[in-house]
């Protein structure tokens, strides 16, 4: 990951364990995705399970963002070493577009 983001993680120890559920709950979800592409398995069932896994990861996702923007160690961290938040933002939006 990029520099910007190892400082936040040094300085805030609640940011880093957000990041790595937020990171896990994505890597359940491709897996899965991956697995239900493979194996061409269709119906309601594994619909649903992609779907109960695209949301925790939103949930995820969406803890890990407030907690940026509310955490005064995140601020100063950003603000010594850029705005990284984007820069996730970008990395994770791009893997998570596909459903």
């Amino acid at each position: 990951m990029n520099k910007p983001l190892c400082i936040k993680t040094t300085v805030c120890s609640q940011y880093q364990r957000l990041l790595e559920e937020c990171e896990s709950a994505l890597e359940i979800w491709d897996e899965h995705r991956a697995e239900v592409s493979v194996s061409r398995l269709v119906g309601r069932e594994a619909g649903d399970e992609l779907l109960r896994l695209q949301a925790k990861f939103a949930r995820a996702y969406a803890v890990l963002q407030r907690h940026s923007q509310d955490c005064l160690l995140c601020q100063l961290a950003s603000n010594m070493g850029g705005r990284d938040s984007e820069n996730l933002s970008n990395v994770l939006s791009d893997s998570t577009m596909y459903v």
